[in-house]
């Protein structure tokens, strides 16, 4: 897998923002694999609506976002309500996020996002256009990357180091479960939980550990009453699906 992005490719266009797209969809189109089922990927005809990219044998498609020098927290996307529509949706793509060098023109991460990693809770409104803008009262919207699972960031290259393909295989892989659950609510919780286990930072923890976070997860599902028996529900969901595996007694371990 080459780093470098093609720079000859762009030289005729004078718009940076143009030469940064063409160059950074070129490079994906010619480095990147389905991490699905490990094929080739295609790129659709300019302009598509939604995805960017597609793979031709097991149908995934895929959204192209691109940042400069540093990921961050937040990735700007369109609409805001065209945005939420979609969560709902079949054709929702997976997302694509290619961080790349100003000076360097090099790609410095390259991960993808599953799909199923996107719940209403991490899409944020952006205020309204103002008065004066063209579009006027315009609402767009954030992706807080913060928001996502550290199993829902699956990457290919970190920091200039490239992950091997068989690793990207088995990342994706590992939460394809979560495409099974239907309701919002539920996927959710299971965020959720995620989340709090990758807040303790290690590997092998115990249930008092994550009951720590009683009180976060209280504040977001502010009907449940019932916050400690929820999180065994999802710690025992977590390990049937093989994402986690009983030690002994309250204890669990990240597979």
């Amino acid at each position: 897998m080459h780093l470098n992005l093609n720079t000859k490719l762009a030289e005729e266009y004078n718009s940076a923002s143009q030469k940064i797209r063409i160059l950074t969809e070129n490079w994906v189109n010619d480095e990147v694999f389905c991490p699905n089922c490990g094929s080739g990927i295609n790129h659709y005809e300019n302009n598509r609506p939604v995805a960017d990219f597609f793979c031709s044998d097991c149908k995934e498609d895929y959204e192209l976002k691109s940042k400069r020098d540093q990921i961050g927290n937040k990735i700007v996307d369109g609409a805001y309500r065209t945005m939420i529509g979609r969560l709902q949706s079949d054709n929702n793509p997976n997302l694509f996020l290619l961080n790349y060098g100003l000076k360097s023109l090099e790609v410095l991460n390259f991960l993808v996002i599953p799909k199923h990693f996107f719940v209403p809770e991490i899409i944020e409104r952006r205020k309204p256009l103002s008065n004066k803008a063209r579009r006027a009262g315009w609402v767009g919207c954030n992706i807080a990357l913060q928001g996502i699972p550290q199993s829902g960031k699956i990457f290919y290259i970190k920091n200039g180091q490239i992950e091997t393909k068989q690793k990207i295989l088995k990342g994706w892989a590992k939460t394809l479960f979560l495409r099974d659950e239907k309701t919002t609510l539920n996927k959710g919780w299971i965020l959720d939980v995620m989340n709090c286990i990758d807040r303790l930072g290690k590997k092998e923890f115990n249930l008092d550990e994550v009951y720590s976070f009683k009180g976060f997860l209280q504040e977001k599902h502010p009907q449940n009453k019932h916050i400690h028996d929820k999180i065994r529900q999802q710690l025992q969901l977590l390990r049937d699906k093989g994402y986690l595996c009983f030690v002994s007694r309250g204890k669990y371990r990240l597979v």
